[in-house]
């Protein structure tokens, strides 16, 4: 019976992977409507489950390779241990191949499945990296209409304040309302990098644009560049060490003047 148990971090996860019984799912999500805190914190945790979900559904769909077929490496590791079989112990080779079996499920699953990620990250210097990463947490939570923003803009010096500690550096919004945004409030996202900030704007018109900011690898600066993935823009650049990538769901050379704006009043707040 689950009725009286406490709910737990597991059910939280169990709850984001769908794997709760339909009782169970329904006493979790009486808690979360009665707990905000917890119900934002499934959020992130959905949120980033469907976002690594995007990321990794290209690699997902291609062949395995015939080297890592997992067929062929049993059965290529059963003619290595044919004449072991015969004149060692019996339960020698059985081990054996468990352990093939555990390495290829391992090293064959595992690493086939990053190796599109790694490769793709490695061919690509640290502001387009950076720029990928503020694209993929916009198109997560730019559609949110519920809540895209885990502090709101009433709480910008809290937010502020979080946000500056978690990434151990001082972090500044700029304000661009005289653009036409409103600033919505910000969260912190996870980047492959670390933990980031990510900024939330919008006009009278619902279109929402996004600032991530993150501590980069290197302590200077560099200049404005322009990225273009499909119908997201971004303009990305770096100043003491700190990235910034502004990205909307519009073109890179429109979001020109709202990047140099943003650049001109973080120079002076930083």
């Amino acid at each position: 019976m689950n009725a009286g148990r406490p709910i737990t971090e597991e059910d939280f996860q169990a709850y984001v992977d769908h794997a709760l019984d339909e009782r169970r799912r329904e006493e979790v999500e009486e808690y979360l409507s009665t707990h905000p805190d917890a119900a934002r914190r499934v959020a992130a945790y959905t949120a980033q489950r469907e976002a690594l979900r995007a990321a990794l559904a290209p690699i997902a769909e291609e062949p395995v390779p015939d080297h890592l077929n997992l067929a062929r490496l049993v059965e290529a590791r059963q003619h290595r241990q044919a004449r072991s079989w015969l004149s060692g112990p019996g339960a020698g080779p059985w081990r054996n191949i468990a352990a093939a079996v555990a390495l290829v499920l391992i090293g064959g699953a595992g690493g086939w499945s990053m190796h599109g990620i790694t490769a793709g990250k490695a061919s690509m210097n640290p502001e387009s990296m950076l720029t990928q990463e503020a694209m993929d947490n916009y198109r997560v939570y730019a559609a949110d209409a519920v809540r895209p923003v885990e502090m709101h803009a009433g709480e910008q010096e809290q937010l502020l304040r979080w946000v500056s500690q978690r990434l151990d550096r001082k972090v500044a919004v700029p304000d661009l309302s005289a653009s036409g945004y409103r600033f919505m409030g910000g969260r912190l996202v996870a980047t492959a990098h670390g933990p980031g900030a990510m900024f939330f704007y919008d006009d009278s018109s619902g279109n929402r644009i996004a600032m991530l900011v993150r501590p980069m690898k290197h302590d200077g600066d560099a200049p404005m560049t322009e990225h273009q993935k499909d119908d997201v823009g971004g303009v990305t650049w770096c100043n003491r060490g700190m990235g910034y990538s502004l990205v909307a769901d519009a073109s890179a050379q429109a979001l020109h003047p709202l990047a140099d704006e943003a650049r001109r009043q973080l120079r002076t707040k930083i």
